[in-house]
């Protein structure tokens, strides 16, 4: 196991110590949490580039973990009245979107490989900053309502215009089977 990848994994560990932190309105240390979650998100695919380290588990896990932590800190956020239910309910619907594809192509086709697009990581990186924003708000009690209000609009678009690419480029992996 290399260490791109224990980072992913530490990710994923990370998701439910941050579900807890929020339920229990431990904002400061689900902001720590989330924080350091973020981090290794960027730090894991700039360590497998430089390091030479790709890896085929690591290219499974790294989506898994992304999901996995905004999942559960949309939902959580959403259930707690901290983010919009319509914000949530978007980044969900198109992370089930993108699962179901990638589960229908494995039907179809074999040795598919989905690569990450430059607006897929947009998505990805204003979600976190979404909530981040969210987190630093609810912990220092600044008012920061037309930024967030800025994130919610900027956040969705881009979900939104990822979860439409996905689709595109999944229908068109499909039609020439």
């Amino acid at each position: 196991m290399n260490l791109p990848n224990l980072l992913t994994i530490l990710r994923i560990l990370l998701t439910p110590l941050l579900v807890i932190f929020l339920i229990n309105e431990r904002f400061d240390l689900a902001f720590v949490v989330f924080a350091a979650a973020g981090v290794s998100d960027g730090l894991d695919g700039f360590l497998a580039r430089v390091m030479k380290q790709k890896t085929r588990i690591g290219a499974i896990l790294d989506p898994i973990a992304d999901k996995a932590l905004l999942a559960s800190a949309y939902v959580t956020l959403a259930v707690m009245g901290l983010v919009p239910n319509w914000l949530a309910v978007t980044v969900i619907s198109r992370d089930l979107i993108i699962v179901l594809g990638v589960l229908v192509l494995l039907l179809f086709q074999s040795g598919i490989e989905i690569h990450p697009t430059i607006i897929s990581k947009l998505t990805t990186l204003f979600q976190l900053l979404t909530v981040f924003i969210v987190l630093f708000s609810t912990v220092t009690h600044l008012e920061l309502e037309r930024v967030l209000f800025g994130c919610y609009v900027v956040t969705a678009i881009l979900t939104i215009a990822s979860g439409l690419d996905y689709i595109y480029k999944g229908v068109a992996m499909l039609g020439n089977e």
